[in-house]
This record gives structure tokens, C-alpha cells and sequence, in this order.
């Protein structure tokens, strides 16, 4: 019996590498690749689905909401692929078999289809298969109140980690988000609000819908021109806020 098995992910490389690591597994038919979550959900109902093979992090719908989609009697099973893995605690949630951290290898990959294959042939269930995820993990990237502890920042060339004590404030820029911390600047491939629900809530601020700081990192609250505000963090750096000053002071002054 062929398990039939669906791809989603906006970047056409890592559907690639999935398609050709799919080819040395004969029983698991490839019926459909997809690059944005609308596209998958009309594939999800288009096919009988056994599995899915779904990227986390997609522009407007990512794989959590895609899964939320769905009606519960017809969910698939889930291997998760993502570079962030941040997102591994609300994986194992959504009920995910397996979490794939991109760039994985062959047999990581092979790993995850077998447990695919236990599932169905009944020898396990997602409840195991979650319990022995979270002990193969060797460091978390999450608290234990499920606060993000560190944040992971992918790049060609390495993986940097960072504490979040360490970054100053984060802004948005489209799909993307500009890490600060220090002198340093990064690129992350997210959401302003995935992050600020992540972030620990005693720590960070949003300002503004384009902007959320670190308490500890503000060195002074000051009004500007025609009422406008900002906040000025300890490296000089000045970040517009849309919130009362006072109300920023209140949560100093609680923090």
C-alpha cells in the first residue's frame, strides 16, 4: 500500500529536496506540491492525503494555521520542515510525527518517513512518537513556561543563536523581521506577532505594529515633534512608539 503524501513550502529548493529524497521511497506517493498554505488545503481535499510534508514558516498562512484548517477527521499525518526550530514545542502540539530542521540530511529525512510507516502499520502512536521527539532533542530553544529562551538566526554561512536578553528591539519589514541586538542587525524570516506571542511577555513591548523592545534595553522615553513619541533604547538608537509614554512608564516601572 502507497501512502500518498503532499509537499508544502514556499521556497521551490526545499520542495526539491523533499521530491528527490522521496524517490529512494517507493511506498510514498508524491501527489502534489504546494507553495503558499490556500494551495495545500485545496490539495488536502483534492486527494486523500496520508501525509504532509509541511513548511511552518509560509507568507500569509503558515503551516499551523494550514493545519487548523482543516476538519480534524480528515488531518493527515505531519512531518513539520522549518530552519527555525523555535517552533518545535507547537509542532509536537499540532500532533506533528516528526520535525525536520532544515538543511536535513538523507537520513534524517529516511528517520522521519520510518515513523511514518510505524504509525500506520499501527506499531506506534503520535503520543510516543511526540515523547521520543522531545528527548531526541538535545537543546531547546524554548523556556519552560513555553517563552522563547533564544532565538536562532539562519544565514548561508551558519546558524547564529541569541539569547533574548540579548536583543535590543525587533521591527518589521514585510515578511520579514530586523532582529537588533548590539551592534548587530538580522534578517529573520517571520512575523512581528508570531514573535511578540513568543517572546517573554515580562520582557518585551510592543510600541507599535511595527515594533516591539526590550524593557531592559530602553534608556529613556521622549516626546517629539507634533506629539509624536519614541523610545530610546541604551545603544542610541530611537524607535517610534504609537502607545501612551505612560503607559510604557507603567510597565517599567512594574517590569
Amino acid at each position: 500500500m502507497k501512502l500518498r503524501a503532499i509537499i508544502v513550502d514556499d521556497e521551490p529548493p526545499a520542495r526539491e529536496r523533499i521530491r528527490l529524497f522521496l524517490r529512494e521511497e517507493p511506498d510514498i506517493e508524491l501527489v502534489a506540491e504546494c507553495s503558499s498554505g490556500p494551495e495545500a488545503l485545496e490539495q488536502v481535499k483534492k486527494h486523500q492525503v496520508d501525509l504532509i510534508f509541511l513548511d511552518v514558516q509560509m507568507p500569509g498562512m503558515d503551516g499551523f494555521a494550514v493545519l487548523q484548517s482543516i476538519p480534524p477527521e480528515n488531518l493527515p499525518m505531519v512531518i513539520f520542515t522549518t530552519a527555525y526550530d523555535q517552533h518545535a514545542v507547537r509542532a509536537f502540539e499540532a500532533h506533528a510525527l516528526d520535525y525536520l530542521l532544515k538543511p536535513f540530511k538523507a537520513q534524517r529525512f529516511k528517520k522521519a518517513v520510518q515513523r511514518v510507516r510505524d504509525h500506520f502499520a499501527g506499531n506506534s502512536s503520535v503520543a510516543s512518537a511526540t515523547r521520543d521527539l522531545l528527548n531526541a532533542l538535545a537543546e531547546k530553544s524554548l523556556a519552560p513556561s513555553g517563552e522563547m529562551a533564544r532565538l536562532t538566526v539562519k544565514t548561508d554561512e551558519k546558524v547564529a543563536v541569541l539569547d533574548v536578553t540579548e536583543i535590543d528591539s525587533i521591527e518589521s519589514a514585510g515578511n520579514y523581521v530586523v532582529v537588533h541586538a548590539g551592534k548587530d542587525s538580522h534578517i529573520v524570516r517571520d512575523t512581528l506577532t508570531n514573535l511578540e506571542g513568543r517572546l517573554p511577555a515580562k520582557q518585551f513591548m510592543r510600541i507599535s505594529r511595527a515594533a516591539i523592545v526590550n524593557l531592559n534595553r530602553i534608556k529613556e522615553l521622549r516626546s517629539v515633534y507634533r506629539g509624536e513619541s519614541v523610545v530610546v533604547l541604551k545603544t542610541g538608537k530611537a524607535v517610534s512608539t504609537t502607545r501612551n509614554l505612560r503607559e510604557i512608564q507603567d510597565r517599567l516601572e512594574q517590569h
